[in-house]
């Protein structure tokens, strides 16, 4: 039996949740990829055990693939995507929990995204290095 895999549209899902572009959502994938991969740098996982990453985590990580991608466009392009703060990051993730895309645990919560840092001094000139 298999499991049917909803279509989505992504242009929909921005504009529902909170006017996004739908870029966006493919950068937070990409990012909870990148930020799991630097949480459990050296350790053995088996297939079955966690890669989950905090809300804070994802947040450090998503600042630096933005970084690594951009350089010092990183805060334009994510202002481009209606992206002003980490608690918009939050926004797209349990956006993405609510259609099936992500999980989280019970310890997972929509504030653990909200003032991780602040993009005037995590994307100041100073820091794209």
């Amino acid at each position: 039996m298999s499991t049917e895999v909803p279509i989505i549209d992504w242009h929909k899902l921005a504009k529902d949740a909170g006017g996004f572009s739908p870029h966006v959502f493919e950068f937070v994938r990409d990012g909870l990829q990148h930020a799991s991969e630097d949480a459990h740098r050296g350790e053995d996982l088996g297939e079955d055990e966690s890669r989950h990453v905090s809300g804070q985590e994802l947040c450090q990580g998503l600042r630096d693939l933005a970084i690594r991608r951009y350089g010092p466009l990183a805060r334009t392009v994510l202002e481009q995507w209606n992206v002003y703060s980490t608690a918009d990051f939050g926004k797209v993730v349990f956006t993405l929990i609510d259609v099936g895309v992500l999980r989280k645990t019970e310890d997972d919560a929509f504030e653990d995204f909200v003032d991780v840092y602040a993009f005037d001094e995590a994307f100041a000139e100073g820091e794209l290095i």
